[in-house]
């Protein structure tokens, strides 16, 4: 993917001050990331509501609300309560400081400010909010029995649950190096016109497919990618909802996300889709259960699945 078709951070720059915003937007935009603008506490926490940001930097001393207060509101917003925020203040007492760090901020920085460390502090909590990020989604999946490899097929992580799943099933200590191999092929033929791209597969031993089976998740980072592994005990939750229904793949991957209860947005994250795909999804798993609601296809694949 090319640097334009990247999608930019967006950093919500939060300051009373029209010099400080014009100069750090500047920087910002400058530096590839896309910038929202608060001019006091309270605006901050009404664009919260709509967008999003990926970090937020936020003046300490603002007339109405400062900065400390709007920190504590804006982390018991369940949306951005996992979003960093960078304080930025001309105060340089340790009380303030320590303040700062209360209210839920994970920095500071001290006025004037100087852009190659921002940037520089910026790239690191962007870098641990999606680690940890990774990290919630990854146990809030399907199971435990999970992996996640880089988009050249390298590894990046793989659970206990699965890496014991996969030498049992295959019969070697180092069948998560064998399974990995196979993997990275998939990711390689995934990019190529006209291959299935929500494809799950068996891995092959020797030209002979086993019983374990992997499931593409979704991407869960920006060089990350979610697998889940079942084997011999079971069929996937979603191959059995595409079979009862005659659904697509990705249809059944999202009818068993609401089968499990999550939100739209959830499911987004999980399987790297957009809210209005997941929407898109869901009129046409309506269509297909015969159902008006996701109350209603929640109900109907609770059912299937518990006569698995």
């Amino acid at each position: 993917m090319s640097d334009l078709a990247k999608p930019r951070d967006i950093v919500l720059l939060v300051d009373d001050s029209p010099e400080a915003l014009g100069f750090l937007t500047e920087a910002l935009e400058a530096s590839g990331f896309s910038v929202l603008i608060a001019t006091s506490g309270q605006s901050a926490l009404n664009i919260v509501d709509r967008i999003t940001p990926d970090l937020i930097l936020l003046d300490a001393v603002m007339p109405s609300m400062d900065g400390f207060t709007t920190c504590r509101r804006l982390k018991a917003n369940s949306a951005v309560s996992q979003v960093p925020v960078i304080f930025m203040t001309g105060l340089t007492e340790t009380e303030h400081v320590v303040h700062a760090l209360d209210s839920g901020g994970v920095d500071y920085l001290t006025k004037p400010i100087n852009i190659d460390e921002l940037r520089a502090r910026i790239r690191v909590h962007l870098t641990n909010a999606r680690s940890a990020q990774s990290a919630r989604v990854a146990l809030d999946a399907a199971g435990r029995h999970l992996l996640a490899v880089k988009g050249n097929g390298g590894l990046h992580w793989s659970t206990p649950q699965a890496t014991r799943l996969i030498n049992s099933a295959i019969g070697r200590d180092d069948g998560l190096d064998l399974v990995i191999r196979q993997i990275a092929g998939w990711m390689v033929e995934r990019d190529r016109p006209g291959f299935s791209r929500d494809a799950a597969f068996s891995f092959q031993q020797e030209g002979v497919e086993t019983s374990l089976q992997f499931a593409y998740l979704g991407a869960i980072g920006p060089d990350e990618y979610l697998f889940r592994v079942t084997g011999a005990s079971g069929r996937p939750g979603d191959a059995v909802l595409r079979e009862h229904f005659a659904l697509t793949t990705r249809e059944s991957e999202v009818l068993l996300w609401i089968a499990k209860g999550k939100s739209n947005k959830d499911i987004g994250d999980i399987l790297g889709l957009s809210s209005r795909t997941v929407n898109k999804h869901l009129e046409q798993i309506y269509v297909k259960l015969g159902v008006e609601n996701r109350a209603s296809a929640a109900v109907k694949a609770a059912n299937a699945l518990h006569e698995m």
